[in-house]
């Protein structure tokens, strides 16, 4: 189509903040509130454009000024395909998939479902740490990749996502593991309605729309993982098996967790970690390490998690605390999380008895560790003992008995 003035104008602006389509409704607002540019009407109004929720197709970004709808991809599939009644077929197969249609298998979700990788608030949350310095780097929109580490449930993962739904930024979490391959992170060819299609992966429908990449747990990769290095750089990444290169828009960047620093558990603790590519690491230009929160933090996240025992928080905060000093010390091989002390404080809700709350959540210990931190709680919590000497347990065949 032919583009007025003012219409060329918003391409050319986008082109020089480095947006490619699909453009965002985010993309738009960047542009309206750093060069007050409004909203491009003549964008959202066109049905032909849409692709998916809150995504819309502007082909001249690339070039292009055919309406996306109306233009087609073309890729070869990698294998010969078998059509329904099990005749052999030879050859290379090509499969015509429309813009719209390869839009909205994104992530294997239509437009309507794209919305939910928003994440939810999380009524109990309680911002500490490097929560504002998170919120900082995605509320710059700029691309800057951020290691954090930490032992386990300490909120690193949850932060990220937080900030995510808090400044309404779209999320692409991916679990790692030693199984985790390129076809699994980029995108690969899929068997969709009996075609064969390409579907983007996470890292690359968040690169297109601009959205926050989580990669959690990504000390447990294999060398696979070593096929995002040019996007840790923001160049973008070649996708060889459809013949396209593809740009980050405005507003990706990565986040990536772990229990360790990409150099192994030596302990033992984080069973399936590994040493990681040295490059791969030094592609993330600072690294956030994450401790427990204090007393006084916990004691919040407690008390929003459904603790109404203000002495009851206070006492597992003390004890989390001795804890965690004699585990640092190497007096012991266990450390009690935050996220065992919600466990603790959500199964007190259930059962109304602490010390049945208490057995229950350190029940995965084995018994001796078991035994010495609930004896430690009852030299915290003087007054438990005597409150609730008669604390059950649910035995492995579902009865009850006592302990």
């Amino acid at each position: 189509m032919n583009l007025k003035p003012k219409q060329q104008d918003f391409i050319d602006l986008a082109k020089s903040e480095g947006m490619t389509s699909p453009m965002s409704r985010d993309d738009m607002r960047t542009l309206r509130e750093n060069h007050g540019m409004s909203f491009p009407a003549w964008i959202m109004r066109d049905d032909s454009r849409r692709a998916g929720r809150g995504l819309y197709h502007v082909p001249e970004l690339n070039g292009n000024s055919q309406p996306a709808s109306q233009s087609a991809v073309s890729a070869p599939a990698p294998a010969a395909a078998v059509s329904s009644d099990d005749a052999p077929v030879t050859g290379a197969v090509e499969q015509t998939v429309s813009v719209d249609t390869t839009a909205s298998l994104i992530m294997g979700m239509t437009g309507g479902e794209r919305e939910t990788l928003v994440p939810s608030k999380f009524g109990g949350y309680v911002a500490w740490g490097h929560f504002k310095d998170v919120e900082k780097i995605v509320r710059s929109r700029q691309f800057y990749p951020i290691f954090i580490t930490g032992l386990s449930g300490n909120g690193k993962t949850l932060m990220v996502e937080q900030v995510c739904a808090k400044l309404k930024r779209e999320c692409y979490r991916v679990n790692i593991t030693r199984q985790t391959d390129e076809d699994d992170l980029l995108g690969g060819f899929r068997l969709i309605n009996g075609n064969t299609v390409w579907q983007d992966g996470p890292v690359v429908s968040a690169m297109k729309s601009g959205g926050v990449l989580l990669l959690d747990e990504v000390d447990l990769a294999s060398a696979n993982i070593m096929c995002l290095q040019p996007v840790l750089e923001g160049k973008g990444v070649y996708l060889k098996k459809i013949g396209q290169w593809v740009t980050p828009a405005a507003g990706f960047t990565v986040f990536a967790t772990a229990n360790t620093k990409g150099k192994g558990s030596d302990d033992g603790r984080f069973v399936g970690t590994g040493i990681m590519n040295e490059a791969f690491l030094d592609r993330f230009p600072i690294t956030m390490e994450q401790p427990y929160a204090t007393r006084a933090t916990e004691r919040k996240i407690l008390t929003k998690a459904g603790c109404d025992d203000a002495d009851f928080a206070d006492n597992l905060t003390k004890w989390a605390e001795i804890i965690r000093k004699t585990f640092y010390e190497g007096g012991i091989d266990e450390v009690v999380s935050t996220r065992r002390l919600v466990n603790i404080v959500e199964a007190h809700n259930i059962f109304s008895n602490k010390m049945q709350a208490l057995n229950l959540c350190m029940s995965r210990f084995d018994e001796l560790t078991k035994k010495s931190l609930m004896d430690l709680y009852e030299k915290v919590d003087a007054d438990v003992v005597q409150d609730e000497p008669a604390a059950d347990t649910v035995s492995a065949e579902g009865n009850v008995c006592p302990f």
